[in-house]
């Protein structure tokens, strides 16, 4: 199979790239830097320079291919230029439904988020069945939910299309911006971390990055038209992921709950900050919002219609701690 991926510059995408070659199938990739590719993989793929808003060379990178896996993505938690989440997630998007149109490709995966899905008050777990949000409390949310009513239309001029939602991803792969949870470990472990968002209560969702990669598979090879499925992993609190990350490790580092109307006052200088000086902020008074929400969800339907399993979270916490050892000691090794 030949098959288009965007976003394979990112944590999720490099893996998925690696995978898709692991397979046998013949890859093209889309980037605006295809240097940025991991040197392993620029040798193994096809590369495209150009981004989701150049027609011309999504058309040429699309050319012959059967499948696109779509995960490009502004995820930014700010930007000077307030288009730039649209013109990515919206606009971009709407560029690669209509190439794949062009270019009859039988079926696409579209990597859209769990953040989208409303919070939970009472902590139990939300489906695919529930309502958008009354409002969403950031731009990368609220594109991601323009581009999933993109993607459903599409669907109905007859494109094959699947959507997937996966929540809090970590595990072996790029130590980016993307895989900001791997790093949180990563940090905890060196004693570098040392705070609990809040009261520690909030749930979240906790997928293992191998998890989500068989999901995209799976979801290209079993995954219905116009239907999507969260690709999560466990609900857990803070509290309790910070104990089993303890346990797991072996390292008990002492952790301060930071309270939120600290948080938010924190957040909203350093927002000051980024419109005054253009300076990139660690964190929004939106995005603290979002993370002292409940926000567990339900794989059963991937389970149920894609066979998607769930690693548990102990094991993925520990497969993730013993690879950033590995990375370690060979850095270590390769400077000797």
């Amino acid at each position: 199979m030949k098959c288009l991926v965007t976003g394979a510059t990112g944590f999720v995408g490099d893996r998925l790239v690696e995978e898709l070659l692991k397979k046998g199938n013949q890859v093209h990739v889309l980037a605006r830097s295809p240097d940025s590719l991991s040197p392993f993989l620029a040798w193994l793929v096809t590369p495209f320079q150009g981004d989701l808003n150049d027609r011309q060379m999504l058309n040429r990178a699309m050319k012959g291919c059967d499948t696109v896996f779509h995960l490009a993505a502004y995820a930014n938690i700010w930007s000077k230029d307030k288009r730039q989440a649209w013109n990515t997630n919206v606009a971009g998007t709407k560029n690669i439904l209509e190439a794949a149109l062009q270019n009859n490709i039988k079926k696409i995966v579209f990597t859209s988020t769990a953040a989208i899905l409303p919070p939970s008050p009472s902590g139990e777990a939300i489906d695919e069945n529930a309502p958008w949000p009354e409002k969403f409390l950031t731009d990368y949310e609220t594109t991601k939910m323009m581009a999933e009513q993109l993607c459903q239309e599409y669907s109905q001029k007859g494109l094959n299309i699947v959507i997937v939602n996966p929540p809090r991803i970590f595990g072996p792969g790029r130590l980016s911006k993307s895989n900001s949870l791997t790093l949180l470990i990563k940090k905890y472990i060196e004693g570098k971390w040392r705070i609990i968002p809040g009261n520690g209560k909030a749930i979240g969702s906790y997928v293992f990055i191998d998890d989500v990669i068989n999901g995209h598979l799976l979801a290209m090879q079993k995954g219905v038209s116009g239907e999507r499925y969260i690709l999560g992993g466990t609900n857990i609190s803070f509290n309790d992921f910070f104990k089993l990350l303890a346990y797991v490790s072996g390292k008990k580092t002492r952790l301060f709950h930071l309270p939120c109307f600290l948080m938010l006052l924190i957040s909203k200088i350093e927002l000051l900050m980024a419109e005054c000086f253009s300076k990139k902020p660690l964190i929004t008074p939106a995005w603290v919002k979002r993370y002292l929400q409940n926000r567990p969800v339900s794989s059963q339907k991937a389970i149920t219609q894609l066979d998607y399993t769930i690693t548990p979270l102990d094991e993925g916490i520990r497969k993730t701690i013993n690879w950033l050892k590995t990375k370690e000691k060979w850095n270590s090794e390769t400077m000797l």
